[in-house]
């Protein structure tokens, strides 16, 4: 091969690894600019924040991909009760009260309470059983009839309170279970028909506006007493009033769950549950998920949310 073609061939090598290296770096310029890293660092995420995201599950990372950047995102992504449908309304409503922590807003906006009580209330889902939700966003109809209410005894009541059968013998075994320990609970008020909620109600409104009738009293159809799971307990001489500063309340707060109930309305949660604290207001949902309220230390309102609805 003379010198010439030599060269020609040195050329055409050099020339030909040339192209192979452009259309090589081309390529990696392609796919790195149309990467998932690049698009997340286009948005304004960190290679911290990018290394996080690509291990979120499908519906979280196309979230962060067709939206823009949020530094708030990952932290609700971060919140046990986290629940993905409501992650645009967890945004705006951090965004509206900064100096609420993550875990409020989660709670606020899963409870439905970023809105104002009694905006838009639904009618709840009686297929539920004695785990439906009744509260400031969730009615019964007013034909919602109870097929198994029975008289409680006066061993366990004052005058002729109803509840339901099941509730009823679990509240039977507390009362038992506390009078062992020398406590006595009582049925201070059970089931209460929407005729006399409405009339408790309105005499309230009557009297001092519903502001205020709406902080001590629920609205017709939105009182868990029309469920017949309600009971509001006394011993036999505190009243609700005074129930709080007894042994008794004490008592029912460490115990309740054993038997199936949980206190509905706790102290330091009425931004949740729309009522002021009622120490003598128990609710029963059943053994098993009143042991994991109890537990878990939150709400029905919260629970509901997340574990049933």
């Amino acid at each position: 091969m003379n010198y010439d073609k030599k060269k020609r061939v040195v050329l055409y090598v050099i020339i030909g690894f040339a192209v192979i290296t452009a259309v090589l770096a081309g390529l990696y310029a392609y796919k790195m600019f149309n990467s998932n890293e690049y698009e997340l660092k286009k948005k304004g995420y960190n290679e911290k924040q990018i290394n996080t995201i690509l291990k979120l599950d499908q519906d979280k990372k196309t979230y962060i991909f067709n939206n823009e950047y949020n530094p708030d995102i990952l932290k609700f992504y971060n919140e046990k009760y986290f629940i993905m449908d409501n992650v645009k309304k967890y945004i705006n409503y951090k965004k509206d009260n900064k100096d609420t922590d993550y875990s409020d807003v989660v709670a606020i906006v899963n409870v439905g309470a970023d809105e104002k009580f009694y905006t838009n209330p639904v009618k709840t889902d009686i297929e539920k059983g004695k785990l439906m939700l009744v509260n400031k966003f969730n009615y019964l109809p007013t034909d919602y009839e109870i097929e198994d209410l029975v008289t409680m005894n006066l061993q366990f009541a004052f005058n002729d309170k109803q509840i339901k059968a099941e509730a009823y013998e679990y509240f039977k075994e507390m009362a038992r279970a506390a009078k062992d320990e020398g406590l006595t609970i009582l049925a201070n008020t059970a089931y209460r028909d929407n005729e006399y909620q409405s009339l408790l109600y309105n005499n309230q409104k009557n009297r001092r506006g519903t502001e205020y009738a709406d902080s001590v009293a629920a609205r017709p159809g939105h009182s868990e007493h029309e469920t017949g799971l309600a009971i509001d307990v006394s011993t036999m001489k505190s009243g609700l009033g005074g129930f709080a500063e007894t042994p008794e309340s004490t008592w029912m707060k460490d115990n309740a769950h054993r038997f199936g109930f949980i206190l509905r309305y706790p102290e330091g949660k009425e931004h949740l549950t729309g009522f002021n604290y009622e120490p003598w207001h128990y609710r029963y949902v059943g053994l098993e998920d009143a042991g994991k309220i109890n537990e878990l230390d939150i709400t029905f309102d919260e629970y509901y949310a997340f574990y049933i609805k």
